[in-house]
Order: C-alpha cells, then sequence, then structure tokens
C-alpha cells in the first residue's frame, strides 16, 4: 500500500471511528467503557495521521 493509500485508510476509519462514538452516545444504554475505548482508538489513528504529516 502506498502511502497515501495507507493515509486514506486511515482517515477512512477515523471517520468511520467518530460516526461510531456518535452513535453510541446517542444510545440510550450508551457504555462508557466502550466510548472510552473508540475515542483512544481514534487518538492512536490521529497520532499516526500527524506522523505521517511531519515525515511527509
Amino acid at each position: 500500500m502506498t502511502t497515501e493509500g495507507h493515509i486514506a485508510a486511515l482517515e477512512r476509519r477515523h471517520q468511520e471511528l467518530d460516526r461510531q462514538i456518535e452513535a453510541e452516545l446517542h444510545n440510550s444504554k450508551a457504555d462508557s467503557l466502550t466510548v472510552t475505548a473508540l475515542k483512544r482508538k481514534k487518538l492512536e489513528i490521529k497520532d499516526a495521521l500527524n506522523k505521517f504529516s511531519m515525515t511527509g
């Protein structure tokens, strides 16, 4: 996978996690541990994207 392809995949995953977080927060039975895990994963992806922008 090219660097651009990898970045695009990370961006799509970041957006998907954002949608999952929003859906979980709007759920009347929202699980705070699930939301926290999703937010942590989203932050990891953001950090990876930032590393690519610093090296590119």
